[in-house]
């Protein structure tokens, strides 16, 4: 059987919202930008999360600036995952593990650092139940004409 390729950015169904006017549509402008600056961070900053504020800026700009919406989608390390959160919610087993490694890391840190703190727990909980969500998120898109179970 042939590997799967995902399909070309181009080709994704992209859904496009008609830009907002006014001061909406400026808020959300700046929610994209201001998310998308906190996942470059995150390329960087091993706590900081990249993928979900990136998602989140490909939304907002959708909303607010085609012209950011279509920078994003088309380019070549952001795009991907935003086309295949788009493909069903689907989240490559690279990321989730990059995740996990980055979420164990910070939580020891955090552990560590606050020794025991009711909000380092409370932090370790809330990554363990996002990475318990992540994991459950599909790593391909499911074939057209596919039962599900």
């Amino acid at each position: 059987m042939p590997p799967e390729h995902p399909r070309p950015l181009a080709t994704v169904p992209v859904p496009r919202a008609r830009p907002l006017t006014g001061l909406a549509r400026w808020c959300l402008l700046a929610l994209a930008v201001i998310s998308l600056a906190l996942g470059i961070l995150g390329i960087f900053l091993p706590v900081l999360p990249t993928v979900p504020f990136v998602l989140l800026a490909a939304w907002a700009a959708g909303h607010s600036s085609p012209h950011l919406s279509r920078w994003l989608e088309n380019h070549p390390r952001l795009g991907p995952p935003i086309a295949d959160w788009r493909r069903g919610g689907v989240v490559s087993r690279r990321a989730k593990w990059l995740a996990t490694v980055c979420m164990a890391g910070g939580g020891a840190v955090s552990v560590v650092l606050l020794r025991g703190h009711w909000a380092a727990l409370a932090s370790v909980a809330v990554m363990a139940c996002v990475l318990a969500w992540l994991w459950r998120r599909p790593e391909r898109a499911a074939s057209p004409g596919a039962e599900l179970p």
